[in-house]
């Protein structure tokens, strides 16, 4: 899986494991107090959802958690999606 492109906006964009041009684009607005997580297919916003940031930790550690009980599944070996 690629790194995440870093943009000048302060986005960051993660490319889908499926390619055909899906990428979650992920911007915070610390004015607003939130994260928009944008789901794009090439040059179009396909779907979003505004996150608090106060609910950041608790997603964050979801995706963690995720992460630890699969590498635990293959005996710590990392997944050929990432």
């Amino acid at each position: 899986m690629e790194p995440p492109l870093r943009l000048a906006t302060g986005s960051e964009v993660f490319l889908d494991a499926r390619g055909d041009e899906r990428a979650l684009k992920v911007t915070w607005h610390h004015d607003a107090g939130i994260v928009v997580l944008s789901l794009w297919r090439g040059a179009t916003c396909v779907g979003t959802l505004q996150l608090a940031a106060d609910e950041v930790p608790a997603a964050v550690a979801a995706l963690s958690q995720g992460l630890a009980e699969g590498y635990a599944a293959r005996g710590g070996e990392a997944s050929a999606a990432g």
